[in-house]
């Protein structure tokens, strides 16, 4: 029996392009600091397929990208499991109210940005 979750991604045996320079915005790191996320984790579900909750267009955009070299983005949901702005820290940058992550790979694979919708 496996230990592994249902819900658990599976990564490819082989990423499906590459990443280049991993950059994140601050807003990303707040987001995945308060929620406890492990960006490397959302990472493999990106370069793997695993597009998170992207509208049904814009998987079909990301396969027509995988094959002819465009823009790719995937959108993860965190939960969201503390407040904002608890005694000791500073101010987020973005809504963290918002527990969407965007990733987005540029086409040319220089590299994949983790990002906030509002920092966009």
């Amino acid at each position: 029996m496996s230990a592994e979750s249902p819900s658990t991604p599976k990564p490819a045996a082989k990423p499906l392009f590459p990443l280049g320079r991993v950059l994140a915005t601050q807003g990303a790191i707040e987001l995945l600091t308060l929620t406890e996320t492990d960006a490397r984790l959302l990472l493999l579900r990106h370069v793997s397929g695993d597009w998170g909750e992207i509208h049904p267009d814009d998987v079909a955009v990301n396969a027509d990208s995988l094959a002819h070299g465009g823009r790719l983005m995937s959108v993860y949901r965190l939960p969201l499991s503390g407040t904002p702005g608890d005694a000791g820290t500073s101010p987020p940058v973005g809504d963290l109210t918002d527990d969407r992550l965007w990733i987005i790979t540029e086409a040319d694979r220089s590299s994949t940005t983790l990002l906030l919708p509002e920092e966009y």
